[in-house]
């Protein structure tokens, strides 16, 4: 038999790592909360309870993602279930979000009736087509939801996305599709549909060093990097993009640290306008929007 406190203090785990990773085991063995890692520490913990937190630590010190090991990652005002089918949700991605909001807003003050529909492209757990699901009844003008579609190529991804939605309450919401970005958006249907498209692509170029290092070597790759440059599909998503916008659609999308000119150079090519670049917490280069012309 051990102890909590125990536990915390012969692991050779990083202290923050390791009370994430009790935290949850002490939620799903005993529905505690965190603080109990504290209030209770010299509760004494079953074999299997033990044998569970061993497994869990040799694989968090073999590299695995702790999003993994727990089964969830919180992302703007929301918590996500992931697993190894989907990128890890990241700080950087949630400026896709707040640049969508911010756009939302703008367009319910010239037109409050309408009812803005938005597509995510390559939507993995569902993160940016549920963050702004989430967060639009806290949004000044019109109460009319948006009309979200999330696609993504990956069936096993949309599955997980679905969960989210579901868990959220948000499942009504959103339309989840299996699709190689716009491939299953049907013509003449979904053409000039769109006020918003949302993207973050795999854009790792695919000799980069990175993709062997850290919590990369465990999400799924074809999520992180088109196998390429790195730059192939942002070309597809840029270049098809002014079809599916409405006139003054707006597009925004997340790339690589050393991809901006590129992408501004995508941007122009596809006849885009009012191109706009953005800076993530670390001050780099992270997301570039631009609006379709009238």
């Amino acid at each position: 038999m051990s102890t909590i406190r125990a536990l915390l203090r012969n692991t050779v785990l990083p202290a923050a790592e390791a009370r994430t990773l009790l935290a949850h085991l002490l939620a799903h063995y005993f529905q505690l909360p965190k603080s109990a890692l504290i209030s209770r520490d010299e509760m004494l913990l079953s074999s299997d309870f033990l044998t569970t937190w061993q497994a869990l630590e040799k694989r968090r010190m073999n590299g695995e993602p702790i999003a993994y090991l727990i089964g969830k990652r919180p992302f703007h005002q929301i918590e996500l279930m992931v697993n190894a089918a989907v990128l890890i949700p990241r700080p950087e991605t949630e400026l896709l979000v707040d640049l969508a909001l911010q756009e939302m807003v703008q367009q319910r003050q010239q037109n409050p009736a309408s009812t803005l529909r938005i597509l995510d492209l390559g939507t993995g757990s569902g993160a940016i087509a549920l963050a702004i699901a989430s967060t639009f009844k806290d949004l000044p003008g019109s109460a009319n939801p948006p009309q979200i579609m999330a696609t993504d190529v990956s069936p096993e991804a949309i599955r997980v996305a679905k969960l989210n939605a579901a868990y959220l309450k948000q499942d009504q919401s959103i339309e989840f599709i299996v699709s190689n970005w716009y491939q299953a958006l049907p013509q003449p249907q979904w053409t000039a549909t769109f006020d918003l498209i949302l993207c973050n692509p795999p854009y790792i170029h695919a000799e980069d060093d990175h993709l062997q290092q850290g919590d990369l070597r465990f999400e799924p790759i074809t999520a992180l990097s088109d196998g390429k440059d790195g730059l192939s599909c942002l070309r597809a998503i840029i270049a098809d993009a002014p079809l599916f916008l409405r006139p003054q659609g707006f597009i925004a999308v997340e790339h690589g640290y050393d991809q901006l000119s590129s992408v501004l150079e995508m941007m122009a090519q596809a006849g885009l306008q009012e191109v706009r670049s953005y800076t993530d917490l670390a001050g780099i280069p992270r997301v570039v929007s631009a609006r379709k012309a009238i």
